[in-house]
């Protein structure tokens, strides 16, 4: 997700021109999918499968927040949900899903209150790596839980703020010039409370660390100081939490 090992760390990177997410990933949407040996991608991918095999989402209704070119639709569709409905600030992204999807259902979202989705209309919501892009997170998850269903699921994985905390950047390059993501530091004791607060309850949450297991993106890039200097740091966290069966 950054555009080197080194750049996790890197403060006030003034090689970066900083955009918004919506602007970003338009720019970003032509060679997102092409992000092989990518070491967030991969650790969200373990998250997120580890997350999803808690639950059964067979002939659910499942709503993908900030689901940019769909990167965990083919697992999702392998379990017959009922519906997946798409949700993004980026066309461009957008665009790159229903080219891999055509049928696909897809919605760009305007802000954080999801007005024109019903409440409790949906049994699973995901979103993952969405939301440090989210600087109100409060009106965000309070949206999400009143469009989520009575015991329904959510998973949310992400960039850890400690990461973010350090200076660390999304970044990508399109013809050779540099472009950073603006991202909003949400500490996860921060994220727990407003998933309580919005009546639901923590099932389990999932830390991935800098260890010896992904020594070897640091190594192919050869950026092993940095890897020594922050190993044992989490890198991306996820959570699953479920509504509360009664208000």
């Amino acid at each position: 997700m950054l555009h080197t090992i080194k750049k996790y760390f890197h403060k006030n990177d003034s090689l970066s021109d900083e955009k918004n997410a919506e602007d970003a990933y338009d720019l970003w949407s032509e060679n997102y999918d092409n992000q092989p040996g990518n070491l967030m991608l991969d650790l969200d991918e373990i998250i997120f499968s580890e997350l999803l095999k808690e639950m059964n989402i067979e002939n659910k209704i499942v709503a993908d927040i900030g689901c940019g070119t769909g990167r965990h639709w083919e697992k999702i569709f392998n379990e017959h949900p009922k519906s997946l409905t798409g949700f993004d600030v980026s066309d461009g992204m957008l665009n790159k899903l229903k080219e891999k999807f055509p049928s696909s259902t897809v919605k760009k979202i305007g802000d954080n209150i999801f007005r024109t989705e019903p409440d409790n209309y949906y049994d699973v919501i995901i979103s993952t790596l969405t939301v440090a892009h989210i600087e109100n997170i409060n009106e965000a998850i309070s949206s999400w839980s009143r469009i989520l269903k009575k015991g329904g699921d959510i998973i949310i994985t992400d960039f850890h703020p400690a990461l973010l905390a350090h200076g660390g950047k999304r970044t990508f390059k399109v013809e050779q010039h540099q472009f950073a993501v603006t991202n909003f530091v949400h500490s996860v004791d921060e994220i727990n409370n407003l998933l309580r607060a919005a009546n639901l309850f923590i099932i389990n949450k999932i830390e991935e660390r800098i260890d010896e297991s992904v020594k070897h993106y640091y190594q192919n890039q050869n950026a092993l100081d940095i890897f020594n200097k922050f190993k044992g740091e989490s890198v991306i966290y996820g959570l699953h939490a479920k509504k509360n069966d009664t208000e």
